[in-house]
């Protein structure tokens, strides 16, 4: 049995102590608690948005996780610009993901608990249910506070941030709690620096963090579930079943809704193609003058770019607008991020292959 086989089972093993346990003969969404065994994230946000769509829309319901390292990104965000992209490249299955609502960049990991609260919209209150949380946290003995934006904290320190789904009977509300997460990576991952990339999309506030275990060492992930399944309890208590329903990948593997999206969630038309519409200005000096480019992206498509050149050294640039014209025309309508070295295609002039080569990198990153 493997490690992570063997530390699922004894969790089970420590729930079963404090609440009743139930294994479904089939997969459903009747009950109220669920706590997922697996840690693939692709499953993990699959299966909250299946809850989501399939839970009857009067009763409430709770889902806690964690997931294996990766950056889940917001609905309508950029991941050129929340993204340390050539960060991420360099550690080996870290994807970033694109989850199905709103808010802002986060890191998950296993020192990280994801909790997921989903209501009738006609009751449901962003504030009310950061209460939930911040009890949950207080229960274990940290002097928790909550900001404005619903995120949870202890002093000034972020320990908790929160994104949000309405739909027309339905909205949960969603967030991580930092227990131990490797605050290094998470920092490494998501620090960037575009300041002339502009986007319509909505980006991430940046706020300083830190995990629970820096105040108590006593509080892990499975003292996380159970004061959360307690407040959960104690604000819906007319909740049934009360009983913890806890979830392994494989036994929803063959639901067509799940084996749907989770291969649409690291497709290139979902992780890049929802991009919302961006700007970037960019600048580099080349021996032959100092290029401008002006990059405009929409759905991770490049819809145009507009080239011009100062401090001109090169004749064969400043003769002629053509061979900027034709870099230009080159890069319209390719992917943002998938720009191959244009030489084949442009020739080997210099000024030319030289832009497509530097702006490719420029994508790329």
């Amino acid at each position: 049995m493997s490690l992570l086989s063997t530390l699922a089972r004894r969790r089970v093993l420590e729930l079963r102590h404090r609440f009743s346990f139930s294994s479904a003969a089939s997969p459903s969404a009747e009950h109220a608690i669920y706590v997922s065994q697996s840690t693939n994230p692709y499953f993990n946000l699959t299966f909250e948005d299946w809850l989501f769509r399939h839970k009857s829309p009067q009763q409430p319901l709770l889902l806690l996780y964690r997931d294996d390292p990766c950056v889940v990104i917001g609905r309508n965000q950029n991941p050129w610009k929340e993204v340390n992209l050539p960060a991420l490249r360099a550690r080996e299955n870290v994807p970033f993901i694109r989850r199905r609502s709103g808010g802002g960049t986060v890191y998950h990991d296993h020192g990280n608990t994801n909790f997921s609260i989903h209501l009738p919209r006609q009751s449901f209150d962003r504030h009310a249910t950061a209460q939930i949380v911040l009890r949950a946290v207080r229960s274990l003995g940290i002097d928790a506070n909550v900001n404005d934006r619903n995120d949870i904290c202890v002093g000034k320190e972020k320990v908790s941030g929160s994104a949000y789904k309405i739909v027309n009977k339905r909205a949960y509300h969603h967030g991580t709690m930092l227990i131990s997460t490797e605050l290094k990576t998470l920092g490494d991952l998501l620090r960037t620096n575009k300041d002339t990339m502009e986007t319509k999309g909505v980006a991430s506030v940046r706020s300083p963090v830190c995990n629970l275990q820096q105040f108590s060492k006593n509080i892990t992930h499975d003292a996380f579930v159970n004061a959360m399944v307690d407040e959960f309890l104690k604000e819906y208590p007319t909740t049934t079943p009360t009983d913890v329903q806890f979830v392994d990948e494989v036994d929803w593997q063959d639901v067509e809704y799940i084996q749907h999206g989770m291969a649409e969630l690291p497709s290139w038309d979902w992780a890049y193609g929802q991009t919302p519409e961006f700007t970037y200005r960019v600048s580099n000096a080349f021996s032959w003058g100092t290029a401008h480019a002006t990059i405009r992206s929409k759905h991770g498509v490049i819809i145009d770019c507009k080239i011009h050149v100062s401090d001109i050294e090169a004749p064969s640039v400043s003769a002629s607008s053509k061979p900027l014209e034709e870099v230009e025309r080159f890069l319209q309508g390719k992917k943002y991020g998938l720009v191959h070295n244009g030489t084949t295609v442009l020739g080997v002039d210099n000024p030319k292959s030289e832009l497509v080569s530097w702006l490719s990198k420029i994508m790329d990153n």
